[in-house]
């Protein structure tokens, strides 16, 4: 993919905060914690690194991020990076990098996680309703999106 995508698999430094604008759309916002450890070649000590990412999720994603995710979990995180500029009250012109995610799963690497397919609404949303108990009684659905 070309352009401005990026991926990182990081821990959540805090528990996302779930708002919602004039317009009535979700946004989720939360920070990630990105390691790096490496063994120093010289002093044979381990060595540690530590980036920090403010992530941003809209609508749906933000509403299941919400609800899905806490402080620590370990998550993957797809999308692209934003700069967002603005003036403080006192006219001071600030800037910040964001990444304005795509996606946002959990890592499998050292847990376990439950998936719950959410239902679409009208307008091609979802809601929190669970998904079916059983499936169609001929199998699958021809009309049905795969998940």
């Amino acid at each position: 993919m070309a352009g401005n995508y990026v991926e990182l698999i990081g821990n959540l430094t805090r528990d996302p905060e779930l708002r919602f604008i004039p317009s009535g759309a979700a946004v989720a916002n939360f920070g990630l914690a990105v390691n790096r450890r490496w063994r120093n070649q010289q002093s044979n000590e381990w060595e540690e690194e530590v980036a920090f990412f403010d992530i941003v999720c809209w609508r749906d994603l933000a509403e299941n991020v919400s609800e899905s995710l806490t402080k620590g979990t370990r998550v993957m995180v797809s999308g692209r990076l934003q700069q967002r500029n603005w003036e403080t009250d006192n006219g001071e012109k600030r800037s910040k990098v964001e990444v304005l995610a795509d996606e946002v799963g959990p890592s499998l690497r050292w847990a376990t996680a439950q998936v719950q397919k959410t239902e679409r609404r009208e307008g091609g949303g979802f809601d929190s309703a669970p998904p079916p108990t059983a499936p169609p009684s001929g199998g699958y659905d021809d009309n049905e999106e795969p998940f």
